[in-house]
């Protein structure tokens, strides 16, 4: 029976095969050069992938201050109870007024109750920086009257920080938590007033300016500060 390579077994060399080996280069083992090694060749490890620095690319970013992040949000919601009330403060509000996310402003003051106390603390501790600027004024002022009406004059400036203590009043009537900052205005305005008028007529000072504040606010006309001057005299006079 005839092979298929045309030949006859007899005919083959010894050793020698009808089909040439290939290897996997498909030249015959025959035609290897010299000394060529058919063996399989060992595995070699894997090339390793040097990942991309995922801070690549990146900009750097600020550390947080959350200090400053607490004071912009009660900054933030000052601002917003003096333009819509107490009543009608939100997280979301405040959030948006401040420039940073709900979550944020969620973070820090869990409850409403505690970002609106946030801000009135704000407030009084503001508050108490102005009396003690105008503690030092009163100490070298010529007419005590004209000073303290001063005061009241300047402080109605701000309409928008006058409204929201308006509010914070308004509030302490119905929250007992908020009445020790509310209390800051008046301790604060008698303890000031008092070196210099006396104890009653301080208490009665104190009553004029938040009759003053109020309708200064409600009917939106300014101040007359010789008239208030005038009415401070007659108060303080003994």
């Amino acid at each position: 029976m005839p092979v298929k390579s045309g030949r006859r077994r007899a005919d083959l060399a010894p050793g020698d095969s009808a089909t040439p080996a290939r290897g996997r280069t498909g030249r015959r083992r025959s035609d290897r050069e010299p000394g060529h090694d058919d063996s399989p060749a060992p595995d070699r490890p894997a090339r390793r992938r040097t990942d991309p620095d995922p801070s690549a690319g990146r900009r750097p970013q600020r550390a947080r201050d959350p200090e400053a992040r607490r004071r912009a949000l009660a900054a933030a919601a000052l601002a917003v109870i003096s333009e819509v009330g107490i009543g009608r403060t939100t997280h979301r509000a405040v959030a948006a007024r401040a420039g940073l996310p709900l979550g944020a402003t969620t973070y820090y003051f869990p409850t409403l109750d505690d970002l609106i106390a946030a801000g009135l603390r704000l407030a009084a501790a503001d508050l108490q920086s102005d009396f003690e600027a105008w503690g030092e004024r009163l100490r070298i002022a010529d007419d005590i009257p004209g000073a303290v009406a001063g005061f009241i004059t300047e402080y109605l400036n701000d309409r928008q920080r006058a409204q929201m203590e308006c509010e914070l009043y308004v509030a302490a009537g119905r929250d007992a938590a908020l009445r020790p900052l509310a209390m800051a205005w008046l301790t604060g305005m008698r303890d000031l007033l008092e070196p210099h008028v006396g104890a009653d007529a301080a208490h009665d000072l104190v009553a004029l300016f938040d009759g003053v504040i109020l309708q200064a606010l409600t009917t939106g006309r300014d101040v007359d500060p010789e008239a208030l001057t005038a009415t401070i005299r007659r108060l303080t006079a003994s």
